[in-house]
C-alpha cells in the first residue's frame, strides 16, 4: 500500500462523531419545556432530532409537542443560555482523544466542521483538553450555510491550507447530513457507526465504515492512499 506523502487533511463532525452529546442536548431541551410546562421528551427522541443544527432540532421539538410555532426564536434563545456550556452529560467516544493524537503526530492537519454553534463546540473541544488538535474550527453559525450544503466544509478544508495540489481531504462523520455534505463537496467519507444515523449503512455513500476509534488512523491512511 502507497500512503501518500504528505499527510492529507482530515475533517471531523462532532455530535454523534467524537462525542455523544445527547444526553446534554436532551437535559437542555426538558429545562425549557418544563418552563413551558410541556411534557419531557425521551432521550432517543431527542436524539433523533440531532444533526441539522439548533434551528432544525427545535423546529423538530416544536412538531413534537403542543408548543406553538411563533414560539420558535425564544425557544431558541432559552435553549441556548442552557445549551452554551453544557458539557457534564456528555462523553468521548471510546478511543476518540487517541486517534486524534495518534494522526496529528504523524502530521495530518486536523480541522472541525459542525452544525453545532461555534460557542458551545469550543466549550465542549475545551472541557475534554482537545481544542489544540484542530488547525480550524467550523461552527454552524461560522457561515450564513450550514451542512449538508458544502461550503462550510470547503472553508474547513480552505482553513487547513489544502489547494489543488495537495493530498485530497477526508471527511470523518456519523450522518445522513454529513455523508451529503462530503458528497456534495467532493469529498471521502469515512462513516462512524455508532452516532446519530439513521438511514442503514449500505445506503449512505462511504469510503469505509468503523464502529471503533482505534481503526482510524489506519483507515485514515488507507483512505487518503487511495485518494
Amino acid at each position: 500500500m502507497n500512503i501518500c506523502f504528505a499527510p492529507c487533511p482530515v475533517v471531523f463532525d462532532l455530535d454523534g462523531t467524537l462525542i455523544d452529546s445527547a444526553p446534554d442536548i436532551h437535559a437542555c431541551v426538558n429545562a425549557v419545556l418544563r418552563l413551558h410546562e410541556v411534557p419531557p421528551l425521551t432521550l432517543d427522541q431527542v436524539r433523533g432530532f440531532i444533526g441539522g443544527g439548533v434551528d432544525l432540532l427545535w423546529r423538530r421539538v416544536v412538531a413534537a409537542t403542543a408548543l406553538p410555532v411563533e414560539a420558535h426564536r425564544d425557544l431558541v434563545t432559552s435553549f441556548m443560555t442552557r445549551y452554551h456550556d453544557a458539557t457534564s452529560l456528555t462523553r468521548l467516544y471510546p478511543h476518540v482523544a487517541d486517534a486524534l493524537g495518534t494522526l496529528a503526530d504523524r502530521g495530518y492537519p486536523l480541522g472541525l466542521c459542525t452544525n453545532k454553534p461555534l460557542g458551545p463546540t469550543r466549550a465542549v473541544l475545551d472541557h475534554f483538553g482537545i481544542a489544540q488538535l484542530f488547525r480550524v474550527v467550523i461552527g454552524g453559525d461560522s457561515l450564513p450555510q450550514k451542512k449538508p450544503d458544502p461550503a462550510p466544509l470547503r472553508a474547513a478544508v480552505a482553513g487547513l491550507g489544502a489547494h489543488p495540489d495537495a493530498p485530497r481531504a477526508l471527511y470523518v462523520g456519523d450522518s445522513e447530513f454529513d455523508e451529503e455534505c462530503a458528497r456534495n463537496a467532493g469529498l471521502p467519507f469515512l462513516l462512524f457507526t455508532r452516532g446519530y444515523r439513521k438511514t442503514p449503512i449500505e445506503q449512505l455513500q462511504h469510503q469505509a465504515s468503523f464502529d471503533d476509534f482505534a481503526r482510524l488512523p489506519l483507515l485514515v491512511e488507507e483512505a487518503a492512499a487511495v485518494g
